[in-house]
């Protein structure tokens, strides 16, 4: 019985191509594309703000254009997704720029995913809660790619962790990144005050271990006692948490405790200053500009008697 012979036969692209072509084919090419035709990252970690800087890019992309180009993949029914360039697309849309220059490349979830959240840690300010987001979907998705496994730390072949390697790339420690997505698992408005700087950095991962439910009833009481809780009190209520004994008394009481060192502070509404600050600056940062600011106002009065 005779076999069916199956033979690989060139394409007529290939027959009249010379192979310098076909390769030039398979690089990646910057191209004009509409914004119209870019739709963002799902569940995009870091917020676009529209801020000063944000109108400053504005305007060099109105004068000079988006200078580097930005990364894109296609998309199965057409069009492409932002994976990074998201800034420089609204940029864009401020100046009043219809199309922008871009990369296509074609790339998995997960790698997209990846190189997202490696793009957008390089910014100046990153709020607590885009770096959480950011570090739990680069975790998640290494973890799906199986990098555990084809990783090393050093030329003896140990293998790295996946959460070894986010903190090796990010410049931080293996706890502080388990630390930071640990907030995820906070209240929406819980999380905020941690952007805002109303609630410390180490109290709001041990916050983060109290259920949701008691979240909430912390947060009430927090707003109508106008109180944070230190780490030593955050802790307390994880602790009574785990027991079964946290409740809505427990928490006013352990917040009524003295703190040490505790003194006496000048409070100001935060709506009548936060005009003058960028959406997002830590309260640190509003103090001591505040403080340079008053110092100034002092040293010109003082300029102003003599």
């Amino acid at each position: 019985m005779a076999k069916e012979l199956k033979l690989n036969l060139p394409s007529v692209d290939d027959l009249f191509s010379t192979q310098e072509e076909r390769d030039d084919a398979q690089r990646e090419k910057v191209m004009q594309i509409p914004l119209a035709e870019i739709s963002g990252f799902p569940n995009h970690p870091f917020k676009v703000r529209m801020d000063e800087a944000m109108q400053e890019m504005a305007q060099s992309v109105k004068e000079y254009g988006v200078l580097v180009p930005a990364l894109v993949r296609p998309k199965e029914g057409g069009g492409y997704e932002m994976v990074a360039g998201h800034r420089r697309k609204a940029a864009s849309e401020l100046a009043g720029i219809e199309a922008i220059p871009c990369i296509v490349r074609s790339l998995t979830d997960d790698e997209a995913t990846i190189i997202m959240v490696d793009s957008n840690l390089q910014r100046e300010r990153i709020l607590p809660s885009e770096k959480a987001f950011a570090y739990k979907m680069k975790l998640e998705a290494m973890n799906r790619q199986g990098q555990r496994t084809d990783l090393t730390s050093s030329p003896l072949g140990t293998k790295l962790r996946t959460d070894e390697k986010i903190a090796q790339e990010a410049g931080e420690s293996r706890n502080q990144v388990h630390r930071y997505i640990r907030l995820t698992e906070l209240e929406p408005p819980m999380l905020g005050m941690v952007d805002e700087g109303k609630i410390a950095f180490r109290p709001a991962v041990e916050i983060s271990y109290l259920p949701k439910e008691q979240q909430k009833t912390l947060f009430d009481t927090m707003e109508s006692e106008d109180c944070t809780p230190s780490l030593a009190q955050a802790i307390k209520m994880k602790q009574f948490s785990q027991e079964g004994r946290l409740n809505e008394d427990v928490i006013l009481s352990i917040l009524s405790e003295e703190k040490p060192n505790q003194k006496e502070q000048f409070k100001m509404p935060r709506e009548r200053i936060s005009k003058y600050f960028p959406p997002g600056t830590p309260a640190q940062k509003i103090e001591d500009t505040i403080i340079k600011a008053l110092e100034l106002y002092r040293k010109r009065q003082r300029d102003m008697e003599r």
